[in-house]
């Protein structure tokens, strides 16, 4: 635990739940990034192999920390969350959480439809390939999720970002401190 002013202890989330956090999270906007602006990127530089494998770390890590969360209590909401607040981050935290595992799921199953290249994993190994016919119903939903989710996505990321921003410098509560 660590002080805060006035000599009150901030409890904080655990080591493992920061460093999860923060490497997905780091994961995470990189991918929106290459994702979203990925074909401006073709010039300069190819992002979708190390997006791809990206992805199914971030799907990995994801399990492992929905694991981790699942045996582990978090702390409490600090006194300067209302009801109504303390809703939003919840349903906010769900969908991420969410987003986290079928946005990589919706990855996987398109590159497994559309490519006839196997998904590398930063180059060390192969990730195997679903059985997903090109074109089938499946590979073309798992497109359009894959592009829909990840803009809503982008949205919650930024939404998340602004919120614990806002906690910091605006209420000045431990929101943002707890996990760091």
């Amino acid at each position: 635990m660590a002080t805060i002013a006035g000599g009150a202890e901030m409890v904080r989330y655990n080591t493992v739940a920061r460093t999860l956090h923060a490497l997905i999270a780091v994961m995470v906007i990189f991918n929106l990034v290459t994702g979203i602006g990925g074909d401006a990127l073709e010039e300069v530089w190819n992002p979708f192999p190390l997006h791809k494998g990206t992805g199914m770390v971030i799907l990995l890590l994801s399990l492992v920390r929905l694991g981790w969360r699942f045996t582990w209590t978090m702390p409490e909401w600090p006194a300067t969350m209302g009801n109504l607040q303390r809703l939003v981050a919840k349903v906010t935290h769900a969908v991420l959480y969410a987003l986290m595992l079928i946005v990589p799921v919706t990855g996987w199953i398109m590159s497994s439809a559309n490519s006839k290249y196997p998904i590398s994993i930063w180059g060390l190994f192969e990730w195997p390939k679903l059985a997903v016919a090109k074109g089938s119903a499946l590979a073309e939903a798992a497109h359009e999720g894959h592009e829909v989710l990840g803009f809503l996505m982008a949205g919650l990321v930024v939404l998340h970002i602004a919120a614990a921003l806002h906690h910091h410098f605006v209420i000045k509560d431990n929101i943002l401190r707890r996990m760091f």
